[in-house]
């Protein structure tokens, strides 16, 4: 590990555009639970697979069971960033790191400091009414009982939160584009790469130096310059920022 640690502080030190790409494992460190890992949601008994609840249809058919589960599992506001966040903040702090683009929808990365961050996913944070449109926070959510209603009109009110069947915002996905594109380093952090379209996002890096920090095997490990299996916040925890 030390040397894999001395390998990635030197591609650190000697690059100014870096693009880092994360998924659950970011975020396991400050207690979220990830979807695919063997604890993860997705091996948790409930009524229905974590896979129907989260999608559209589900959540339009079957609100009342959507929220119990989403007010239960995704709205995790206690938790706090840890070393892989506030590290990945040091690094855009200090002109080397242009942008995080996570699928996570927790927010840590903001609450860690970081300013650039593209939500593949979106948002708890960021919370609609479906009918007249006005903003809510999250904690407005977990405060709510049953399926959250807008003061204003009454209408349910949706997490801006990318559901199964539902598209990824555009904008969102040609930034990450543009970011990835022009870095000389891509760092990997954290995710399975599992999930599409977010993960073919990979294919658009070009640059010299790809990282990848994983606990388990992900499908671009036979591409990377640079692989290490570990806890994604240990591994930052140990990098230095000047």
């Amino acid at each position: 590990m030390d040397d894999n640690i001395k390998k990635l502080q030197e591609i650190i030190d000697n690059s100014s555009n870096i693009v880092f790409f994360g998924g659950a494992g970011v975020s396991t460190e400050s207690g979220i639970p990830d979807f695919r890992s063997v604890d993860g949601l997705y091996h948790m008994k409930y009524d229905y697979p974590p896979e129907t609840i989260l999608s559209h249809t589900f959540f339009m058919r079957k609100p009342e069971e959507f929220y119990r589960f989403y007010h239960d599992k995704m709205l995790c506001l206690d938790a706090k960033p840890n070393e892989a966040h506030r590290k990945l903040a040091k690094l855009e702090q200090a002109g080397k790191l242009k942008a995080v683009i996570t699928q996570n929808i927790d927010g840590l990365h903001q609450q860690g400091g970081s300013r650039r961050v593209l939500e593949l996913h979106g948002s708890v944070h960021r919370n609609y009414c479906m009918k007249c449109g006005a903003f809510y926070d999250a904690h407005y959510m977990k405060a709510a009982e049953g399926v959250p209603r807008c003061e204003k009109c009454g209408g349910i009110i949706k997490p801006d939160v990318v559901l199964y069947e539902e598209g990824l915002d555009q904008q969102t996905l040609s930034d990450s584009v543009s970011f990835i594109s022009q870095a000389d380093v891509m760092i990997i952090g954290g995710t399975s790469l599992a999930v599409y379209p977010a993960a073919g996002l990979i294919d658009y890096f070009q640059g010299g130096h790809l990282v990848v920090i994983n606990k388990s095997a992900t499908p671009r490990d036979k591409y990377a310059d640079l692989l290490i299996q570990g806890s994604i916040g240990e591994v930052l925890g140990a990098v230095s920022v000047e």
